[in-house]
Formats: C-alpha cells, sequence, structure tokens
C-alpha cells in the first residue's frame, strides 16, 4: 500500500494492512491532560462521541519532546501520543490529512488507512508573517490562516500591525492612533482603513492558543511610522503635519531619537501590547530606517554627543538597544529585522535575516539567534518569476558558511507575506502553495525530493478545496522560453501546473493548442491562454518579440549588475525581449544599485544601423530612477570610442508612479562595437522619501536597428 500523503512529510511513516473505518460510533478517549485537544478534535473530524464501535485515544507520553508525536492507526483503534499539547496537536493534524476528502458524500463509514507516524520537527520556529497595514485583513481571515498554519505544523503567526500606511492595533493611552493613524486617504479619495479593538485582539489571541500557535505582534520603530506620527506630530524630528501614506516604499519621516518622549511613548504603546501578548518576544522591526531626518535634527545630534554615539547607525543602535531594556523588564525579549545589526546588536535581540543570509551568518557566529526569511526565497509577495514553489522547496535554512554550534542558533524560518500589492482576496493565491514548501522546509529532515513532494501536493489540493483556499498556481502560469538560433526564436512555453491546456496565438493568427515548441522568424506578439483552470482566473499572457542587429552578439559589462536582479542572465540587454513596464521583476528588467551602466556590444563585424533605442523603468518609492544621462559611443577596435550621442538630464527623481520610459537616437553609422553609458542618479534628493540612501537603475532592452 502507498504511503499517505501528508504535508510536511513526518519524518517516519510506515504503512499498515486494513483500514480503520471511522464513524459515528467511534468514541473518543483522552487522559485528562488532554481535554482541549479532544474537544478540537470533536470539533474538525465528522464524528459524535459516545460510541463503542472503535476507538480514538489522545494518551500523554512524557518521552517523548515538546512537538514530537507518534500516531498509530490500526483497525479497531488510533492511539495518539505526545507529552504535551504541541505534539498532540500535531497528532490531530496529521490524523485529519489521513481523512479522505470525500467523506461527506459517505453516509456510514469513513475508511482510514493503517498506519504508525513518529515525527517531530527539524525546526522549532515555523513562521509566517500577516501584514494587515498596507491591506487591512479582516478578523476571521486571520483565524482561517491560524487554522492553516496549525493544520500544516507552522507554529508562529508574526502579526504586522505598524506601518507608514496604517496603524492597526487599539491604545487606550493614544486614542489617535486608530482615530488618525488607521485610515488613509487613497489616491481615488477613497477612505481606507481599519483596526483591532482590543477584545478583537483577545479574541484571536486566544483563538490561536487553542490551536498552539504563538502570535508575535510587530510595533515597528524607528522607521515605517508614519501613520504614528500623523497621529501626533510631535514624536517626529519635525514637528511638521503630515498624513498617513498611501503608497508604498520607504519614508524618511521616523521617530525621533533626540526625544525623551518619543521613547515614553513608546513604552507606553508596548506595556499596552504586552497586556494582549503572552508571546515570549516582541518584534520591533528596525528595518529600512533612513537617517535624513536624524543627521539634520539638532535634538538627534545633540544626543549622539551627549551618548558619544559616532554615527546615526549607532544611534539606531541606541534606538532599539534602549526599547529592549525596557521589554527585557518586562520579561519579553526582541526580534528585528537584520538591521538591527548595524551600529551594534541588543544582548538578548533575535535576527531575523531578510537581505539575504549574511544577517543571520553574523548573529549566529556572535551567539544571537536568527530567523530565515531571506527575500531570495520567503518573500511570498514576490510574484513566481521571483520565487515559485520549486525555489522554496530547495531552501536551506542552515548558511552553509555557519560550522558546529552556530548551526544551533538558526532556531527556523518564517515566510512573509506583505501586502503592498495584495488585498486580503488575493492573499491565498500568493501563500498557497507556496506555504506547503515553506512547512516541509521547515519541518521535515533536509533530504528531500521535489517530484515526490510535488506529488504529495497534487493530492492536497481538495484538502486546500475543502478549507476554502482560494491557492495559487506553483509557478508562473504561463512562462515563455525564447532562444535565438540562426535568424529565428525557438519558442516553448512552459506551464505553471503540469495538468493546464494552453492555447496560443500569432499576431492576428487563430488559436491553436500549445503541445510542442515552436519558432517565429519576423517581429510579432504571442499571446497564450489557459483552458479549463482551477484557479479563479485563467492565466493568459503576451510576449513581444523584437527582431534587432544586437540579438546573439557578444555583450561586456564594464560594471556588474546587481545579484537579486540579473534579468535573465548575460544576453538580457540584448535578447529581444523587453522588459514590462508594470513589474522590473519580470526576469528582463537588469538592476544596478548605486551603479552606472557600462556595456559594449560586439557586432563581430562593421555592421550598418540607423537606430539606437534603450529602455528604463522609474518606481521612485522603490528608489528606481532614471539615469542622469544616456550615452552611445562607437568604434571599430573596441578600444578607441567615438561619443555619437549624449542626453542628460533625464532622471526627475519625483516623478511619481511605474513607468517605462526609452530613449532612441536616429542616424546612420558603421562600427563594429557600440558602448552605451547611463549615468546612476546616485544618492536620493532631499525631498524623496528615502533622501540620502543610493538608488537603483533598471534597464532593459538595447535595440540596435
Amino acid at each position: 500500500m502507498d504511503n499517505p500523503t501528508i504535508i510536511p512529510k513526518p519524518v517516519k511513516i510506515t504503512s499498515g494492512e486494513g483500514v480503520f473505518n471511522l464513524s459515528s460510533h467511534t468514541k473518543i478517549e483522552y487522559d485528562n491532560y488532554f481535554y482541549n485537544e479532544a474537544l478540537f478534535l470533536e470539533e474538525v473530524i465528522p464524528i459524535k462521541t459516545g460510541g463503542i464501535r472503535n476507538s480514538i485515544t489522545l494518551k500523554k507520553n512524557d518521552l517523548l519532546a515538546k512537538e514530537e508525536y507518534y500516531l498509530k492507526i490500526e483497525k479497531e483503534k488510533i492511539i495518539l501520543e505526545a507529552s504535551g499539547s504541541e505534539g498532540q496537536m500535531h497528532a490531530i493534524q496529521s490524523l485529519r490529512q489521513l481523512i479522505p476528502t470525500d467523506y461527506k458524500n459517505r453516509l456510514l463509514n469513513i475508511p482510514i488507512k493503517c498506519v504508525e507516524i513518529h515525527d517531530y520537527p527539524r525546526f522549532k520556529w515555523r513562521g509566517l508573517l500577516l501584514d494587515c497595514c498596507r491591506h487591512f485583513i479582516e478578523k476571521d481571515f486571520i483565524k482561517k490562516y491560524i487554522d492553516l498554519l496549525a493544520y500544516h505544523k507552522m507554529n508562529t503567526l508574526h502579526w504586522h500591525l505598524t506601518e507608514d500606511q496604517g496603524w492597526r492595533i487599539a491604545i487606550n493611552k493614544y486614542p489617535e492612533l486608530t482615530n488618525i493613524g488607521a485610515w488613509r486617504k487613497n489616491k481615488d479619495g477613497e477612505i481606507y482603513g481599519g483596526f483591532y479593538s482590543k477584545e478583537d485582539i483577545k479574541e484571536i489571541v486566544q483563538y490561536a492558543e487553542s490551536r498552539n500557535i504563538n502570535i508575535v505582534p510587530e510595533i515597528e520603530l524607528p522607521g515605517h511610522c508614519v501613520a504614528a506620527i500623523a497621529s501626533y506630530p510631535n514624536l517626529s524630528c519635525t514637528g511638521d503635519s503630515i498624513d498617513v501614506e498611501n503608497d508604498w516604499g520607504v519614508f524618511k519621516d521616523i521617530y525621533c531619537a533626540g526625544n525623551d518622549s518619543v521613547f515614553a511613548f513608546l513604552e507606553d504603546v508596548l506595556s499596552e501590547v504586552i497586556e494582549l501578548f503572552p508571546s515570549e518576544y516582541i518584534h520591533i522591526g528596525g528595518d529600512e530606517a533612513p537617517k535624513f531626518r536624524w543627521e539634520e535634527c539638532n535634538k538627534c545630534q545633540a544626543r549622539m554627543i551627549k551618548e558619544n554615539i559616532k554615527d546615526e547607525h549607532e544611534l539606531q543602535s541606541y534606538f532599539i538597544k534602549r526599547i529592549a531594556r525596557f521589554l527585557e523588564k518586562k520579561g519579553k525579549k526582541i526580534i528585528g529585522w537584520d538591521e538591527i545589526l548595524e551600529g551594534g546588536i541588543a544582548p538578548t535581540a533575535t535576527i531575523q535575516s531578510w537581505r539575504g543570509t549574511q544577517g543571520a551568518i553574523l548573529a549566529a557566529k556572535d551567539n544571537h539567534n536568527a530567523i530565515m526569511s531571506p527575500t531570495s526565497h520567503c518573500y511570498f509577495d514576490y510574484d513566481l518569476n521571483a520565487i515559485d514553489l520549486e525555489k522554496v522547496y530547495s531552501f536551506e535554512p542552515i548558511p552553509k558558511e555557519l560550522e558546529g554550534n552556530e548551526k544551533e542558533y538558526i532556531i527556523g524560518g518564517e515566510c512573509n507575506m506583505w501586502t503592498e500589492r495584495a488585498p486580503q482576496e488575493k492573499i491565498d493565491s500568493k501563500v498557497f502553495p507556496r506555504i506547503l514548501a515553506m512547512s516541509e522546509v521547515l519541518w521535515s529532515t533536509k533530504e528531500k525530493n521535489y517530484e515526490e513532494f510535488y506529488e504529495r501536493v497534487q493530492n492536497h489540493y481538495p484538502k486546500l478545496d475543502e478549507m476554502n483556499v482560494a491557492y495559487g498556481y506553483e509557478k508562473t502560469p504561463i512562462k515563455y522560453n525564447v532562444h535565438f538560433n540562426k535568424d529565428q526564436f525557438n519558442i516553448s512555453i512552459e506551464k505553471g501546473n503540469r495538468n493546464m491546456d494552453l492555447f496560443y496565438k500569432i499576431d492576428n493568427n487563430s488559436w491553436k493548442e500549445y503541445s510542442q515548441p515552436f519558432s517565429v522568424s519576423n517581429s510579432c506578439t504571442i499571446t497564450t491562454k489557459e483552458k479549463n483552470s482551477r484557479q479563479k482566473e485563467a492565466a493568459s499572457k503576451s510576449l513581444n518579440i523584437n527582431f534587432h542587429k544586437g540579438i546573439g552578439k557578444k555583450i561586456t559589462y564594464l560594471t556588474g549588475y546587481n545579484e537579486n536582479y540579473t534579468g535573465s542572465g548575460r544576453q538580457t540587454l540584448i535578447n529581444g525581449i523587453s522588459g514590462s513596464a508594470e513589474n522590473f521583476r519580470d526576469g528582463q528588467w537588469q538592476g544596478f544599485f548605486g551603479e552606472d551602466v557600462e556595456v559594449i556590444i560586439d557586432l563581430q563585424e562593421n555592421t550598418t544601423f540607423s537606430e539606437l533605442t534603450t529602455s528604463f523603468f522609474q518606481y521612485h518609492l522603490s528608489w528606481i530612477i532614471l539615469p542622469r544621462s544616456i550615452e552611445y559611443l562607437i568604434s571599430n577596435d573596441g578600444n578607441q570610442f567615438t561619443t555619437i550621442y549624449k542626453k542628460e538630464d533625464l532622471a526627475s527623481p519625483m516623478k511619481e508612479g511605474k513607468f517605462k520610459e526609452s530613449f532612441t537616437y536616429n542616424n546612420q553609422h558603421t562600427a563594429r562595437y557600440i558602448k552605451l553609458k547611463a549615468k546612476n542618479y546616485g544618492g536620493l534628493p532631499k525631498e524623496h522619501p528615502a533622501a540620502g540612501s543610493k538608488s537603483w537603475l533598471f534597464i532593459d532592452e538595447f535595440i540596435i536597428q
């Protein structure tokens, strides 16, 4: 008999012979210690108590570790053993997953395959961040996610409660935080927001405790606090009245580090937060705090002199450590994003490493616990072309740079669901099925087989249907793989799910069912759509092919693109496919952080051309700015270059919105080598929300006609 499918995969599972027939006659027996778990079991499986035919027994076994459990299903009885409520809840969740999803159609007995399971987690911290600030999340939806976390043996809900775009937790001493800070005026004039009363939070915390989910609240400081400053302007360095933010990004208004009343405010807020959350930890953020206001603030500069602080990074460390000392007196420990390492870390702080793995490595080597949340694998707000199911499954939380006891400081990981572009109705399709991979990464053994996991995911979808999860795709629903070869593009279409049915057309020709790769020899638009989708919205996608003289030629980078924004590799700028005007993470844009672009195209022989076009992306709230200038140069030997075109004053760093802008030069020339120079804007100007920070330069495509 095949092994039953459970996600995350148990450490040891052995199939037996026969089945246990779950019915209205099945009796639940339990040690008094597991009274609450027995009530939960009655609630979530379709039986009534009081029967005599067979039994389910919840048994205490003090020899097992905190989250360890045994589950044994025999023909006449099921036994669930654990030392405490955590392990017993895991055993119940495994039993739930073993119940056939069609049980509602069965009038009498529900057969469950006989099996024996011994199971325990690899990591003790297995979490999901829910950001309810950019978009408000309803109370019942949060409860749904508590259930989903428990079902997949995750144990932590990281609740992001304060932000620039909204303050979501009621604080009695500061009512304006929710009177003002919980609401913003969107660009269309709509008043948007919401908050959780203390009764709401108590209800959610109690619900989570009944499922053994620990809720860690996050109160952001010293940055990401525009909503608080809009409510109480005296908390800022300037004292100016500002509005709750209605766009996404990083903003220069942060808490004033030189004002003692700011610390009094935060201590008051945190005191009320502590009363609501029994968690050992309070997350204090600490990320993306521009220092521009502090640099210009007399009070902050005076604080630095008084405390012998050498720079603004140390000032942030002072800020974090001061809050950490207060929380320690209250019996709490802090977690912060990896920026809190800068300038010195609080003694008992745990680092949540998001900017890659380096923060966790530094923390572990300094004997600090670390939680792994790198953007490369754990940011579920990112599109599937950046992080798909297989990539999440490939994640290894322990960095290879750590040795021996250092590895023990990696206590687990977290997947992050930021909601800038994901209101509540889109969260399911962002989180699922990717969280299935993360649950297994954090629970199961290091050795994994993606193909075997993939098959279990397919069997798991009916269970998600039953729990009303509007899951998304496993990878980019429609992905074009394009290869240029001898004056033609060979195109294959990769499906986001292996069972998808795809149809495509070229320009305005008729639709064809996609069954094998095809080729095109002219510039054209290819459109592909899905038929018979199990997702709410069927996928569709277009690809613009642009033949030009640079395709397939040699490109040399004199400055390197950033490792996080590589496009599709070295040929990205001359691959005939232009980046989109909406998404700089579409796999075609290359990003340069604080660096100029300088590349040389070798056309391999003297070639006559009459038009050069380069496109750039701008989204100033993500610090992506058009270049200050672009320059085209030509050469016949690759050494001596002559400028044929230069255009300056291109950048408008405060121009709002996302947009793509192209720059074209028309004139006939003959040359073998063409050089492109694009000058990075540099430090962001003082009027920018992240004034003083480096800017990004994003480029694609360099078209030679």
